[in-house]
């Protein structure tokens, strides 16, 4: 992946991040309930689910790519349309912190870890995304296994820290949200939009 492409992957990233979803979601009350040491182990559930979906859309992609490089482009034009709908609604959904719900119930460690991964993989707008996403940054000149280890690296590592310090700040976190919840919406919602509309343009 060459360096530029990577930069503009990691700014993406990032964004996707900290944009309002459900394991940002369960981050933030899992850290409200049990604490920042905990809540690891439900960040590191849903960071390998992400890696997980990362894979199988990258392979999915690239075995789409072997029948023809026409794919890549029509991918990169219907994904760049799916992510700008996408923002549409990340702009138009209610404030994160008027929906939190609170579940007191102690959890073991394992079953932290299983709810950050469950959430992750079954999440159905997950899957769309990355099949939306991913293509905008594939080149089909080099190693698809080395790209993969970049990009869920990256992702990984990205989703891992975010979490980590939404963990971290729960308490204040959550309040700043029920505040200020429909502007951030707003903010990411537009990232997503700006995305969607500039990387099919990329050659």
């Amino acid at each position: 992946m060459a360096p530029d492409t990577w930069f503009i992957y990691l700014a993406a990233a990032i964004g996707l991040s900290l944009s309002p979803g459900p394991n940002g979601l369960l981050a933030l009350t899992h850290g409200v309930l049990h604490g920042r040491r905990r809540t690891l182990f439900t960040i590191a559930g849903g960071a390998l689910g992400f890696v997980l979906i990362i894979g199988l859309s990258m392979f999915g992609i690239g075995a789409l790519l072997k029948t023809s490089l026409l794919w890549l482009t029509v991918m990169k034009w219907v994904g760049g349309a799916y992510l700008v709908w996408l923002g549409i609604q990340v702009w138009r959904s209610p404030p994160v912190g008027q929906s939190l719900q609170v579940d007191a119930t102690p959890r073991s460690r394992f079953s932290l870890f299983r709810q950050g991964w469950l959430s992750a993989v079954t999440n159905p707008k997950a899957v769309l995304f990355f099949a939306a996403f991913l293509p905008q940054f594939i080149d089909p000149a080099r190693s698809l296994w080395l790209q993969f280890l970049i990009m869920a690296g990256t992702f990984g590592l990205i989703e891992v820290l975010t979490e980590w310090v939404i963990a971290s700040l729960a308490h204040q976190l959550r309040g700043w949200l029920q505040r200020v919840g429909r502007r951030f919406n707003q903010a990411c919602g537009a990232l997503f939009m700006v995305i969607g509309a500039a990387l099919p343009w990329r050659v």
